[in-house]
């Protein structure tokens, strides 16, 4: 931020830097009503006018954030060339700049955009996003989130958490650091990609009501070796033999429950699916879903003399010919 990109967050309200809480916040509502999007359809201007309402509102309605920007305020065009160095003549008020590298960590450390985690080098478990209204939607307008300034809306927000399959379909605990809180989630079983957990009371606080939003937990899987998802259905696929799949056989195939004896057809299909019912994943409303088990046919590819020597007694006195249909095919 440049020196000259100071901003006069009383102005921007219309009130005195001497206001009241309350003179601010009925200020903050008639500006926010006005330059709201949905009141400014496609107005460019009213929509960065709004944001700017919202920035200054979140600084001066905030005690401890209104105190920061009183003090150092006057020295933001300065810091815009380097901070000062407290050097004669420069009444710093026994602030040190020097601990800042620039001018954005200083913003930064004033707005407190940063979970109430460390701005400089802090390290954060994730980050997260406000949103508003219900909360089967992302998104909002801006950083802000807000969806009506008279409305008792709160900040929900999101974030995005890997499970690994096993994890997923048994269920665990994580814990999580938001900024200086720290907290134990529990995800159920049978947590899915795209799943969205709701954690009550853990998400932005809402500037209007300072009532705190909840904390949405979007499931993402880390790829598994062997299964899949299809839907509600665990999906494997497992190599057979060539006589396997022409006088069927049984094998034994991976479930999550340990492996299992699974019966072929004579005459099973490369691609085709063979279902066990209730071997799939933990439902939502109680029970398993099925696992789905795709065979292919998989022709050795290193033959024993005596092996060759019966594939080709095979081909000799094969009668069966699936390309037969072909001759018939024409545009």
């Amino acid at each position: 931020m440049a020196a000259t990109d100071f901003k006069d967050y009383y102005a921007i309200l219309g009130v005195s830097k001497t206001a009241s809480q309350e003179e601010i916040k009925q200020a903050f509502r008639k500006l926010a009503r006005k330059y709201h999007p949905d009141v400014n359809p496609g107005n460019k201007q009213a929509e960065a006018r709004f944001k700017e309402i919202n920035e200054a509102y979140e600084v001066v309605s905030d005690p401890d954030k209104r105190k920061k920007y009183d003090q150092f305020g006057q020295y933001w065009k300065q810091a815009g060339q380097g901070f000062p160095s407290g050097g004669a003549g420069v009444d710093m008020g026994g602030f040190d700049f020097s601990q800042y590298g620039n001018f954005d960590e200083f913003i930064n450390e004033l707005l407190g955009r940063f979970g109430g985690g460390s701005p400089r080098g802090g390290r954060q478990t994730y980050s997260y996003r406000t949103s508003t209204g219900a909360p089967s939607g992302f998104g909002g307008f801006g950083d802000y989130g807000f969806q009506d300034a008279g409305a008792g809306t709160s900040q929900d927000s999101e974030a995005a958490i890997t499970l690994t399959f096993g994890e997923a379909f048994h269920g665990v605990q994580k814990r999580f650091s938001l900024g200086n809180e720290t907290i134990d989630v529990r995800i159920p079983a049978g947590a899915k990609s795209g799943t969205r957990l709701r954690v009550r009371g853990k998400g932005q606080i809402n500037p209007m009501t300072q009532q705190r939003g909840d904390l949405y937990l979007k499931v993402e899987l880390q790829p598994h070796s062997f299964f899949q998802m299809e839907g509600d259905n665990l999906v494997c696929e497992v190599a057979i033999t060539p006589d396997e799949a022409t006088l069927g056989a049984s094998i034994d195939v991976p479930t999550p429950d340990g492996m299992v004896n699974v019966k072929l057809p004579a005459g099973v299909r490369s691609g085709q699916s063979l279902r066990l019912r209730g071997k799939g994943w933990p439902l939502a409303k109680g029970g398993r879903g099925d696992q789905l088990v795709k065979v292919a046919i998989a022709p050795p590819k290193d033959l024993s003399q005596q092996e060759r020597e019966y594939y080709e007694k095979i081909r000799a006195i094969r009668t069966y010919n699936p390309r037969s249909h072909l001759q018939q095919v024409k545009l």
